[in-house]
């Protein structure tokens, strides 16, 4: 290893930001080597730009701006223009975060490169390989040397699959760091025009939105949601062309509003009364402000908001009389029951695990249950 080891971070879209800003925080404090690679998957200024200003993330030593289109062009496209990147770079660790195209595709990369890896957010599977996030999980966890998990049962998981302990760290959560930090910011008043007690959803999986059946039968249900209580929508560039065309812009019920910031969008959930989502950090976020949560997925790879949280997994069929349940019931979580680890020092935990590998120390059975 280099005296001075460089680390790179290789972020793609808005949850990979919230993500590794406590690790980059955690791993700047110690004095590490670092920079950020952006490719550009989310494109759109509100997507992404929006989240380096309110995380406080550097500016990145590279923007690919890759964009969208098929799994198959983008993560071709983000293939070529990493490989690029990375071999000019010579980082002595790149690290990945979540499970979307650029995380895989940052893998490969590494993998033929012979450049060693972290994953952040190991081990969590849903189960159903018709998700391509759920490839993009199990292929990224099977390449990598090091790997941070958010809760026990990644672990297990990640066991099952032939992992070597030794790769695994119990971390917890570095969304919630994040999370825990903007909490003393978080107040829906400053967003115009929003109800007094009002839902939201967030809408984008392509189980949900990438056929015209799938689309009518969800919006059907959202816009019967909305009669109980009025919606707001930050309505996902995925499938936004869809989802107007099924009629959920026209619902008297429902204002649908630009993706926000993430201070904006958390204050927009704290303040909400249910939240409707097939987002997986959203299921995270709302367990940590204790919102009712109804996932529209027949699976979640975060079982712990269910377990330990407010969330529900319903059925766009199931999820009108769900919502009148969640309505008339509240929900909180109490701190006591919140998912182990999710304390809001996750990446400091992770950063110190990465400076030590980068040293060569071994690591303690203790630093790898979230003790280090």
């Amino acid at each position: 290893m280099r005296e001075n080891p460089l680390v790179l971070h290789v972020l793609g879209a808005r949850p990979n930001f919230v993500k590794a800003a406590p690790v980059v925080r955690g791993l700047d404090e110690l004095g590490v080597r670092q920079g950020i690679i952006h490719t550009g998957q989310h494109y759109d200024a509100l997507m992404s730009d929006v989240f380096f200003a309110d995380l406080g993330l550097p500016e990145p030593v590279a923007n690919l701006g890759v964009g969208s289109g098929t799994h198959a062009k983008q993560t071709a496209a983000l293939l070529v223009g990493l490989e690029e990147v990375v071999e000019a770079q010579e980082p002595d660790l790149v690290v990945v975060y979540g499970d979307v195209n650029s995380t895989l595709a940052a893998i490969l990369v590494c993998a033929k490169l012979g450049i060693p890896t972290a994953h952040v957010e190991a081990g969590l599977r849903s189960f159903d390989r018709g998700m391509p996030e759920e490839i993009n999980r199990i292929v990224t966890d099977s390449l990598s040397d090091l790997l941070f998990a958010t809760s026990p049962e990644a672990l297990s998981y990640l066991a099952t699959e032939g992992v070597p302990a030794a790769k695994m760290h119990l971390v917890g959560n570095p969304m919630i760091d994040s999370l825990f930090a903007a909490l003393p910011s978080l107040d829906s008043s400053r967003l115009e025009g929003i109800p007094a007690r009002y839902g939201v959803a967030t809408l984008h999986r392509p189980a949900n939105v990438d056929t015209p059946e799938a689309a009518a039968e969800l919006v059907t249900a959202v816009l019967e949601v909305s009669r109980q209580i009025p919606l707001v929508v930050p309505i996902h560039p995925r499938g936004r062309a869809r989802l107007a065309a099924a009629g959920l812009v026209d619902g008297p019920g429902v204002k649908v509003v630009d993706p926000l910031g993430y201070v904006d969008f958390l204050s927009l959930v704290k303040g909400a009364a249910l939240v409707v989502t097939d987002s997986g950090g959203v299921q995270e976020e709302t367990t940590m402000l204790g919102v009712p949560c109804l996932t529209v997925r027949p699976n979640t790879e975060r079982p712990i908001t269910v377990t330990h949280g407010t969330n529900r997994l319903v059925t766009p069929a199931a999820l009108p009389a769900a919502a009148s349940k969640a309505l008339a019931d509240g929900a909180s979580t109490p701190a006591g029951e919140l998912p182990v680890l999710w304390d809001g020092a996750s990446g400091p935990r992770i950063a110190r695990v990465i400076a030590a590998w980068l040293k060569g120390e071994n690591l303690s059975p203790a630093s790898r249950n979230g003790r280090l």
